[in-house]
């Protein structure tokens, strides 16, 4: 593990303002420890919004004046562990999209041990890039308060990113909730 790697875990509802505090939050690490900041990009440009999507995060990260290595990798971020070092800020955005690329790379059925072995590869993965930065910043979405309807795949989703979440906070130094805007710390102290 890097020296002093630490792991901060960001989390709250669709559009809530969780990727701008995560960029803030990153850009602030950098600034005290000198270190380089790097973005790794899990979403892919499959319909219009997620295209608008990705180019607004683009467009904002270069109009805040910070310079962000960036990294796309939908699947298998484990597999960038050799292009981190550990003077990065990473900051993964987000867990919930790597959850569901992950899911759908194998386009089949997925049984009990499927799942287990997606949910080993998100939490392996993220383990691997944090024991080579400085810090990494995992995004992710609090779908689990959105209504969810009785269809099998999307309980079964639920219930993976529940426990992928649940897993990340247990190892986080910091975790936070963001709603309207605002962060709100629910583990560790501000540095």
């Amino acid at each position: 593990m890097a020296a002093s790697s630490s792991l901060i875990f960001i989390t709250g509802g669709v559009r809530s303002g969780k990727s701008s505090f995560a960029e803030r939050l990153a850009t602030e690490f950098a600034d005290k420890t000198g270190g380089k900041l790097t973005y790794i990009a899990t979403g892919v440009p499959s319909d219009r919004e997620m295209k608008l999507r990705i180019e607004k995060h683009q467009r904002d990260r270069l109009a805040k004046g910070s310079i962000w290595r960036t990294l796309e990798q939908p699947v298998n971020i484990g597999d960038l562990a050799s292009k981190i070092s550990e003077n990065d800020i990473i900051l993964l955005d987000c867990v919930t999209t790597l959850l569901n690329n992950q899911l759908f790379v194998a386009n089949r059925n997925l049984d009990e041990s499927d799942l287990a072995a997606v949910k080993e590869r998100i939490q392996t993965g993220i383990m691997e890039l944090r024991n080579r930065a400085k810090t990494v910043i995992v995004v992710s979405n609090e779908v689990l308060h959105e209504p969810i309807f009785h269809d099998h795949f999307i309980l079964m989703y639920g219930k993976l990113l529940g426990q992928i979440h649940q897993f990340l906070v247990n190892l986080a130094d910091q975790a936070y909730l963001v709603e309207a805007g605002i962060p709100i710390m629910m583990k560790g102290m501000r540095q």
